[in-house]
């Protein structure tokens, strides 16, 4: 998937996760994009994310087949996510 469609669908994701958490107060500091190998390596983090406690909001987009493309959590600890590449980086 090309770089600028990443960034689309990174931000379908965020959008769906205000949508999802309307009482969360979160003040638009701090966006990090990461990557993922694929979809399956996608799915394999949400099962990460769940396991640790931590929410998430998922984005399929119907314009590609409803495939699933991107995720979205709120996180203060950088920790879980460590081993992930920046969008973007080799």
């Amino acid at each position: 998937m090309p770089l600028a469609y990443q960034g689309v669908q990174a931000g379908h994701a965020v959008a769906q996760w205000m949508l999802d958490n309307p009482g969360h107060h979160w003040n638009n500091s701090t966006l990090v994009y990461l990557n993922v190998k694929d979809e399956t390596d996608l799915k394999i983090w949400m099962r990460k994310l769940s396991i640790k406690g931590i929410d998430y909001s998922e984005f399929i987009e119907p314009d590609i087949g409803d495939e699933f493309t991107a995720i979205a959590a709120y996180n203060d600890n950088e920790k879980p996510f460590s081993k992930l590449k920046l969008m973007g980086s080799q």
